[in-house]
């Protein structure tokens, strides 16, 4: 049997084409920030770890407390997040240096955790607030594997668990209050406000004095971009604060240009398939043909 090598190659040629049009097509421009998004700015600089807004997150949020076995369980130490704690605060040290860190939802802005719920239970909604609607979990806890701050947590020992996330104190807002968080802290280590507002703030402390800062504002692109902003001293990095290295892409964003490369890349095969069975379709007939020419000669 001849295979028309002409005939396959263009069908190849032809699909290529047509993946790499669809590839253009799919290709998607980083997600922004909503014009309403609301976020926090943490300065490590400014923080002395007296943990004040962990209390007030539970109170505000309430949440019971988290005892530490080591202390005999005599007071609420959490040491991370968890089912009972939204918001930690946290000690590390890196060359040498002391520095606090303060631990809670990121509010992404293009967020893994909502990018994995598959029916829609947490979304970012007003304010570019990432939250949770338990009316629609079901309990896959997919987002806790997904976010790469490692932040959604499970209440594993109720009957009927929810997932637990810092959401900004939405409640208060509503109400026109500022988090809880920022509402108590002593120091300002961490302030409230929109997020292009808090990134100027960021960027003008920077600018005021770099010799106390660490020269960068993490979350300003980390990961696709934050609505939770930090400031690290001079000399730490944020890595050593527990803050992993992501780049600039989102997860979510990662995920989907894979995707549809793997998408796009079965065009090709899919192409080939097609062009071999026409080659063999028309090889078939050809046969046929010449079979049926024969037979009426003899």
């Amino acid at each position: 049997m001849n295979v028309d090598r002409r005939s396959l190659l263009k069908g190849i040629a032809g699909m290529a084409g047509a993946a790499a049009a669809t590839g253009t097509a799919q290709a998607e421009a980083p997600r922004q920030a909503p014009p309403d998004a609301v976020g926090l700015l943490y300065d490590a600089s400014k923080c002395i770890g007296c943990k004040t807004c962990v209390v007030a997150c539970k109170e505000a949020n309430h949440l019971p407390p988290d005892p530490d076995p080591e202390d005999g369980g005599r007071y609420d130490s959490p040491v991370t997040l968890s089912g009972t704690t939204k918001n930690i605060i946290k000690a590390y040290t890196a060359d040498g240096q002391g520095s606090y860190m303060k631990s809670q939802c990121m509010h992404c802005i293009d967020p893994a955790c909502v990018n994995a719920c598959m029916i829609g239970a947490l979304k970012k909604r007003e304010f570019g607030i990432v939250s949770w609607d338990a009316e629609l979990c079901i309990g896959c806890r997919y987002c806790a594997v997904a976010c790469p701050f490692e932040v959604p947590k499970f209440e594993w020992a109720k009957a009927n668990p929810k997932v637990v996330k810092c959401e900004l104190c939405k409640e208060r807002l509503q109400a026109g209050q500022e988090p809880a968080c920022t509402a108590v802290c002593p120091r300002h280590a961490v302030i409230f406000g929109k997020r292009e507002d808090l990134l100027n703030d960021a960027h003008k402390r920077l600018e005021a004095e770099p010799a106390r800062y660490y020269p960068k504002v993490y979350g300003e692109k980390d990961a696709g971009g934050t609505q939770v902003l930090y400031l690290s001293k001079a000399g730490i990095p944020f890595e050593a604060l527990g803050l992993p290295n992501l780049g600039n892409e989102s997860v979510p964003g990662l995920q989907r240009s894979v995707q549809h490369r793997i998408y796009n890349s079965f065009l090709a095969p899919a192409g080939l398939f097609v062009a071999l069975a026409g080659s063999v379709w028309r090889a078939k007939k050809s046969e046929q043909a010449e079979e049926a020419e024969q037979e009426r000669k003899s």
